[in-house]
């Protein structure tokens, strides 16, 4: 009397079998078998060795993706003080130019092998390094400024100037985030 007959059995399969559009494309698995995996993940490895190279194994996986989101400039794996479009900004605009910062540790070490053979001429030399240095580093926080409040009146750029200056001043090889963009590349408007 309560029994299912065939043709309802046959019409239930065939409407479990269609996938429904943007689903997950599997079943929903029953209780019985979601409390026996669950189970079976608590117990983990059986010996201590074999949880700990599990353990070191996603360890390195998680630190490869994060250096590789580094990398590309992922927000998602980036530190807080990288995040967000201002910040974005503020390297590709940085990097989209030649800094004479960025050239000071090669300079330092030219004035330095200078000053053992012609302790004038090194004198001179530091003063010119020092001078042009703060002259672009003075016309890049000025622009910088400008374009900041063009693009981004309605976001707070509070730390963004500085930020930029310190990135002027690391080598372009060794920023991170890596430069996404050329020298002498033109930005684009939006970001």
């Amino acid at each position: 009397m309560f029994r299912r007959s065939k043709s309802d059995a046959t019409a239930s399969s065939a409407a479990s079998a269609v996938v429904k559009e943007g689903g997950k494309g599997r079943a929903t698995p029953t209780r019985k078998e979601a409390e026996a995996a669950r189970r079976a993940r608590a117990k983990g490895p059986q010996n201590k060795k074999e949880a700990a190279r599990l353990q070191r194994r996603r360890r390195a996986e998680a630190n490869v993706r994060m250096r590789e989101g580094m990398r590309t400039g992922d927000d998602r794996y980036l530190p807080a003080r990288d995040k967000g479009p201002v910040r974005r900004f503020v390297r590709d605009f940085v990097d989209a130019r030649l800094c004479m910062a960025e050239l000071l540790l090669p300079m330092l070490v030219v004035i330095l092998v200078t000053g053992a053979f012609a302790p004038q001429a090194s004198s001179g030399l530091w003063a010119a390094t020092i001078l042009v240095i703060l002259l672009d580093t003075s016309w890049l926080v000025f622009r910088l400024r400008r374009e900041l409040s063009r693009r981004f009146s309605d976001r707070s750029t509070k730390g963004a100037v500085l930020y930029g200056a310190m990135r002027s001043i690391q080598l372009r090889w060794i920023r991170m985030p890596k430069a996404q963009v050329k020298l002498g590349a033109r930005l684009p408007e939006r970001y």
